[in-house]
């Protein structure tokens, strides 16, 4: 299992880096690691102690429970909740929050055109 994580871990943080365009040498240099470093976190070889996954979930602004999303083995506490809904819309909601004026109207340009669509088809 812990192989496995370790992978999936690798490619949240690679995921996350790369669509806020940060190279692993600036996030190596966040949290005062070697970009090689990161490049064995992002390809699953280390694994990730607790202190530097929180390191890396403040400098990329995600929540620790991020790097867990969407893991296979990974167990709701409350069976009777969705889990991964909440988390996803914890994470949608800060994220649309950080964003400009002209960025969420775009968003809601595009979903309201979407919308449009669905009605038609």
């Amino acid at each position: 299992m812990e192989e496995s994580f370790n992978v999936h871990l690798g490619k949240k943080l690679r995921m996350r880096r790369l669509s806020l365009g940060l190279t692993q040498t600036k996030v190596a240099q966040a949290i005062n690691v070697t970009f090689q470093q990161i490049q064995k976190y992002e390809k699953g070889t280390n694994g990730v102690s607790s202190n530097r996954l929180m390191q890396l979930s403040q400098f990329l602004k995600v929540p620790i429970i991020y790097f867990f999303e969407d893991y296979k083995d990974f167990k709701n506490v409350n069976p009777g909740e969705s889990m991964n809904e909440d988390l996803n819309y914890s994470f949608l909601s800060r994220t649309f929050s950080s964003l400009s004026k002209l960025q969420k109207e775009k968003i809601f340009q595009i979903l309201s055109n979407t919308s449009k669509f669905d009605k038609v088809v």
